[in-house]
């Protein structure tokens, strides 16, 4: 009895232990998610073609390192600057973040990330009015944005400039 106890124990063992071994990510599944959280298909300076009449908006993205990107954004009319946004896409401890601000705000408004692929991402903070969801996303040669919450969406088409 003390032998079919000992491997049956045994056996639930060396299974349980098997199936850690499997859970464990492929290399081929480690590069796919290196893969997912590289954003510089971002990297450039772009320029809204879709900008109401008379003025002018542009996005412009450095990549700091492999956890850190920065961007800024500026909408122009008549050359005069009417609205300004600093962001970043930041890594920490494995979770990306868009973090923005604006000249009117005292402090940095932070966006998580829900959806992260190798030519999109989405973010969320459902703590303030609007925008409650930023997402972008490659097109072609071209790239697309949307700002929403509530009933308002906005959309954005870049041009990368020359």
């Amino acid at each position: 009895m003390k032998k079919i106890l000992f491997l049956a124990i045994s056996g639930i063992f060396l299974f349980s232990c098997n199936q850690k071994n499997e859970a464990k990510p492929t290399e081929v599944e480690k590069e796919a998610k290196v893969e997912t959280q590289n954003f510089d298909w971002l990297l450039g300076e772009w320029k809204r073609n879709n900008e109401e009449k008379g003025k002018e908006t542009f996005e412009n993205w450095k990549k700091i390192n492999n956890s850190e990107y920065n961007g800024i954004g500026f909408t122009l009319k008549n050359k005069d600057t009417l609205s300004k946004e600093e962001m970043k896409i930041v890594e920490k401890n494995g979770e990306w973040n868009l973090i923005v601000k604006t000249r009117e705000e005292k402090e940095p408004t932070k966006f998580k990330m829900s959806e992260l692929k190798s030519d999109k991402f989405v973010c969320v903070n459902d703590t303030i009015d609007f925008p409650k969801r930023i997402e972008y996303w490659k097109n072609g040669e071209k790239i697309n944005a949307t700002v929403s919450g509530g009933d308002l969406t906005i959309p954005f088409e870049f041009e990368r400039m020359k």
